[in-house]
């Protein structure tokens, strides 16, 4: 009788490079402008050979986020030159971007300038079944609220992330219902982050709240309105500036 052949253990996978550097650029170890380690200390480092590593920066490369320099190395790139949709950057946003108050900064003054439209026009064209995907959304956050003082944290930010995907859908912009599947990482890292540190949770749900009688009251104004107070609120529980003004300030009051 033949003896079976043990089976071989499978190979682990060879560190990533790309995601070592990616940690230490998201979380803000390296800055924009700083050059991250050449590329025979990074060989060194994970016992890889220069192809390997190469591969690997031209991860960052390609989405924006270092640039090679003959003679020098690596440097990271400024902010505005990140390919932030591209959904690699946007998965790494949510592993390792919550230490990095500048990134959440950024991602918050986008969410400021662009959701208050968003729910602006989710009021004037949301249908029947875009009010119900945010009620059940909010109404899952008020059962969260109501175990207290056992609160799932972490299910409440599902539910308040799924509360703003729907307004995204509910606006009916083909672009706007796309960028919400694309920004989902970056709003669940402010969400998670903000409701882990508030200490006053119900009145950021009863900020929701409003937002969502605005869609259905068919209040456009309103809904402006009370989509940038949830921003606002957002912003004082990470204990960061919303950053520049927006357009939204030149609008009157609700």
């Amino acid at each position: 009788m033949t003896a079976t052949p043990p089976k071989r253990s499978a190979k682990p996978p060879r560190p990533s490079v790309a995601e070592h550097l990616a940690k230490g650029i998201f979380s803000g170890r390296y800055q924009p402008g700083d050059f991250v380690p050449k590329e025979l200390e990074l060989c060194e480092q994970f016992n890889l050979n220069r192809s390997a590593v190469r591969s690997d920066l031209r991860q960052l490369v390609d989405v924006g986020i270092i640039e090679r320099i003959s003679g020098h190395g690596s440097k990271v790139r400024d902010y505005e030159a990140w390919n932030i949709l591209d959904p690699s950057v946007t998965a790494w946003l949510t592993r390792y971007a919550s230490p990095n108050p500048r990134i959440q900064r950024e991602i918050l003054a986008f969410r400021l300038d662009v959701e208050p439209y968003v729910a602006m026009t989710a009021a004037k064209r949301a249908k029947a079944r875009d009010l119900v995907a945010i009620e059940e959304a909010l109404e899952g956050m008020e059962r969260c609220l109501a175990s207290k003082p056992t609160m799932d944290v972490a299910q409440y930010s599902d539910y308040d992330v799924a509360f703003h995907v729907a307004i995204f859908k509910a606006s009916h912009n083909i672009v706007w219902s796309q960028l919400s599947h694309i920004l989902r990482p970056s709003i669940h890292l402010l969400v998670e982050t903000s409701n882990d540190s508030t200490s006053d949770p119900v009145t950021s749900f009863e900020r929701h709240r409003k937002v969502m009688e605005a869609i259905r009251a068919r209040q456009p104004l309103a809904a402006f309105h009370a989509a940038r107070a949830v921003l606002e609120g957002t912003a004082d529980a990470l204990g960061i500036e919303p950053g520049e003004a927006t357009l939204g300030d030149w609008l009157e009051p609700a």
